[in-house]
């Protein structure tokens, strides 16, 4: 019986590793994607180029989403909105507009987001599990990856943002 439960234990924590692993990885390319914006037109890796961007992933209906987004929408987007040099990419895994849009309202987020309904985009980074952030420094590179909210962690990606838009280009 002592085995069977070890065994399950390690069955479980392995299951719950591969879950969370990701497909990318710091210090390479961040994958090509296209995102189509709600006035019809695209986003792409290559409109970002020259840009620190951080992707969000997230849904309407996470509980650490929701504590997230306002500490982006406050600490985040709303000190580096006016930069040209920055961008914010938030797409909801698996959620249309119809989603969006009331969410939006109701909240009041003025920083983009777009729908990921097939997990198009999502699935080129990760399997499992949001939010997921990626930080991509203006060579396109992926400098950070978090699973999850924590403050602390969080306000390690805030300096780490900050950081990269200090140096020079």
């Amino acid at each position: 019986m002592k085995y069977i439960l070890l065994f399950s234990i390690l069955l479980l924590t392995g299951w719950n590793c591969s879950a969370q692993r990701w497909h990318t990885e710091v210090g390479k390319q961040v994958p090509y994607f296209e995102i189509d914006t709600k006035d019809g037109t695209k986003k792409s890796t290559a409109t970002l180029a020259g840009k620190v961007v951080l992707i969000n992933f997230f849904a309407t209906w996470c509980p650490p989403c929701r504590q997230e987004l306002p500490e982006v929408q406050k600490r985040i987007w709303d000190k580096h909105k006016d930069r040209e040099d920055f961008e914010i990419v938030v797409l909801a895994r698996e959620e249309g507009w119809d989603k969006l849009n009331p969410f939006l309202a109701q909240f009041g987020y003025t920083f983009p987001f777009y729908p990921d309904l097939n997990r198009k985009i999502y699935s080129l980074f990760a399997t499992d599990t949001i939010p997921r952030n990626v930080i991509i420094d203006r060579t396109g590179k992926i400098i950070y990856q978090s699973i999850g909210y924590e403050p602390e962690e969080f306000e390690q990606m805030v300096d780490l943002i900050q950081l990269h838009l200090d140096q020079p280009y």
